[in-house]
């Protein structure tokens, strides 16, 4: 009879062991179900960085003075797009003017030109990184003459200018506009280069008009004044770009100067040299050759994307 009750004891004891056992490892489970449910994985830095909003910029352009209206919409459009870059209030001026402003050591972190001759200036005096440089845009050379003036519907020669029939406009020596129209007028002997270049070959700059037409010239320091003296009737006609039609109104087109009497006209982009946002500025002038919207910015505004 003992032994039958030692037995049932050490059967108890037993027993009582393996329910102990059970419940702490239950309790386990418990722990480890909570604590998964209730933990909270920490990102990653790469998760946190893709989390963190881009860095506000500010980017500043000088732009030539033909880009002002086009320029406005295609920031207004980038900053939709990102949020995080705002543009300064842009300095849009005939292209030499805009050199000599990076010259005199006015900030800037992008420069668009209206000639390759003043972003290769720019690149020689080292105002630009060269690396970064690109042909955005191209335009046209035309002869306008005031909205339903009296000109209006005329096909204008080269030929009738040079004779001196009508007065004009056409931009100073700082002007690429003005440039490429005293290439065009040398193929016609209105305009001489010292070195007697014509067309194409000539640079638009250090030469004399002639008698005939240098009294019915009246120069503007910016394309846009050109354009504005032909609107209000203060001259006959003016040579300007296409863009400016779109930009400027008032003036209709009375020829195309042909594309062969001066050279291409051609807008350069390019990062400056000093930019401290150099990397978002370069996205920006990436995003204005790609962009399918922006493209269409510049096309109603009668511009051409640079192939």
């Amino acid at each position: 009879m003992k032994k039958t009750k030692a037995a049932l004891s050490a059967l108890c004891a037993l027993a009582l062991c393996a329910t102990v056992g059970l419940a702490g490892c239950a309790q386990d489970d418990a722990n480890k179900d909570a604590n998964q449910g209730t933990s909270t994985e920490q990102p990653s830095s790469n998760d946190q960085n893709a989390s963190e909003p881009a860095e506000a910029v500010e980017l500043q352009i000088f732009a030539a003075n033909s880009l002002t209206k086009a320029m406005a919409d295609a920031q207004a459009l980038y900053t939709k797009q990102h949020p995080n870059v705002t543009f300064a209030d842009t300095q849009y001026e005939a292209s030499g003017t805009l050199n000599e402003m990076l010259g005199a050591g006015q900030y800037a972190d992008i420069l668009i030109t209206a000639s390759k001759g003043t972003m290769d200036t720019a690149e020689e005096e080292g105002y630009v990184d060269a690396a970064t440089r690109q042909t955005m845009f191209t335009n046209q050379l035309v002869i306008v003459t005031k909205q339903g003036g009296p000109l209006a519907g005329q096909d204008i020669t080269l030929e009738q200018i040079a004779a001196g029939n009508y007065t004009l406009s056409v931009g100073d020596e700082n002007v690429p506009a003005g440039n490429y129209a005293a290439q065009s007028l040398s193929t016609v002997g209105a305009y001489t280069e010292p070195d007697g270049a014509t067309g194409k070959d000539a640079t638009g700059k250090g030469g004399t008009w002639s008698e005939t037409l240098l009294p019915k010239i009246t120069f503007g320091a910016k394309v846009g004044d050109v354009c504005k003296y032909a609107e209000t009737g203060d001259v006959d006609i003016a040579m300007v770009y296409t863009s400016d039609v779109y930009r400027m109104g008032g003036v209709e087109i009375c020829s195309i100067v042909p594309d062969d009497t001066h050279k291409a006209i051609v807008y350069p982009g390019a990062v400056t040299a000093n930019s401290e946002n150099a990397q978002a500025a370069a996205d920006f002038l990436e995003w204005c050759m790609t962009d399918e919207d922006c493209a269409k910015i510049w096309q109603e505004w009668g511009f051409d994307i640079a192939a």
